[in-house]
């Protein structure tokens, strides 16, 4: 395989999964308020193919084990006793800061992918002179 085939391979693996990331980010952040909700992040594999290529894809979706925010409401049909009832786990901060992260780095993977695939083409018109 060619190196542009390789280097659009492993672009295109790291969009897939930066694209992930961001689904999961989005799916914290609207549940943030739902009680009981456990923030939702992958991780990152791996995958190396015959030709020696080494991508990366997601992960297995995994669910913060951090302790559920105590909320204190006690007209929440949820409330015990005291009045408590268990929140999210979910940090809007955090959720926005890895939101970023992800949208950059997918940026950067689509401009490689977009470079590889302009370098293609220009190398494939010289060909044909």
């Amino acid at each position: 395989m060619s190196d542009f085939s390789n280097s659009l391979m492993i672009s295109a693996g790291a969009l897939r999964t930066q694209a992930t990331r961001l689904r999961h980010v989005a799916e914290n952040i609207s549940n943030a308020d739902t009680p009981g909700y456990r923030r939702k992040f992958t991780t990152f594999e791996t995958d190396t193919n015959p030709d020696g290529v080494t991508t990366v894809q997601p992960g297995d979706v995994q669910l913060d084990r951090s302790d559920l925010r105590q909320v204190y409401d006690p007209s929440h049909p949820l409330a015990d006793d005291t009045g408590h009832y268990d929140g999210s786990n979910v940090d809007l901060m955090i959720e926005i800061a890895d939101a970023r992260e992800a949208q950059r780095s997918y940026e950067a993977n689509l401009k490689m992918f977009d470079q590889s695939r302009q370098m293609s083409s220009a190398l494939m018109e010289l060909l044909r002179k």
